[in-house]
């Protein structure tokens, strides 16, 4: 069956580029929050780990080394899906959340790095 919009087939790198820069500016926020309580926190919420969502997420939102960055952002989002399922608080508000940037990580890991990136060349 034909696409009902072909024409939109001309821009099939937007896609891409658009779910890259909501997971880098997302996990940026989520970093930033942690650096933020200056390492109040261990395991998940500790200062290092704050300071490696940041770096992962400049990485996503420049374009630069794409794919590893969404694999390297797909493996601390199921670990702290790991936390919240330990925590019996799998499947409520908020978790749904990070399965959403889950799907969104695997898909930027398969589609590449869309538009305006260092990696498209590559």
């Amino acid at each position: 069956m034909p696409s009902l919009f072909p024409y939109l087939f001309t821009f099939d790198q937007a896609a891409p580029f658009i779910l890259r820069l909501v997971l880098g500016i997302t996990l940026a926020y989520f970093g930033y929050r942690k650096i933020q309580k200056k390492g109040k926190s261990s395991g998940s919420n500790s200062l290092m780990y704050g300071a490696v969502e940041i770096i992962i997420a400049i990485f996503l939102i420049i374009g630069l080394f794409t794919q590893l960055a969404a694999m390297l952002n797909t493996v601390i989002l199921v670990i702290k899906l790991g936390y919240k399922i330990r925590d019996r608080a799998f499947l409520t508000d908020g978790i749904n959340y990070y399965i959403l940037l889950l799907a969104i990580a695997i898909a930027v890991i398969f589609l590449g790095p869309g538009w305006f990136a260092f990696d498209l060349p590559l």
